[in-house]
């Protein structure tokens, strides 16, 4: 069930005056209502921050044993 035009002009100049005289508080809002709609709370996506360092450190890893599997081997077939 949608809002009638009626509805959204009020909710818009409550938004509005929410805004001018708590601009904390209407953040909050937004951000609650950013999580209620599926979309991330945080501007700057700390989910994508916190996924591309995890990425970075596996592949570190897996590159760290392929390097020290690959040294083990020459140390092994050289003696």
């Amino acid at each position: 069930m949608s809002l009638s035009g009626r509805e959204r002009r009020i909710l818009d100049e409550i938004e509005q005056a929410l805004e001018r005289e708590d601009p904390e508080l209407a953040e909050r809002v937004a951000a609650i209502n950013r999580i209620e709609s599926g979309g991330n709370a945080f501007p700057q996506s700390y989910g994508e921050r916190l996924r591309v360092w995890a990425l970075t450190h596996v592949w570190m890893i897996f590159s760290i044993g392929a390097l020290l599997i690959l040294l083990l081997l020459i140390a092994v077939l050289t003696t």
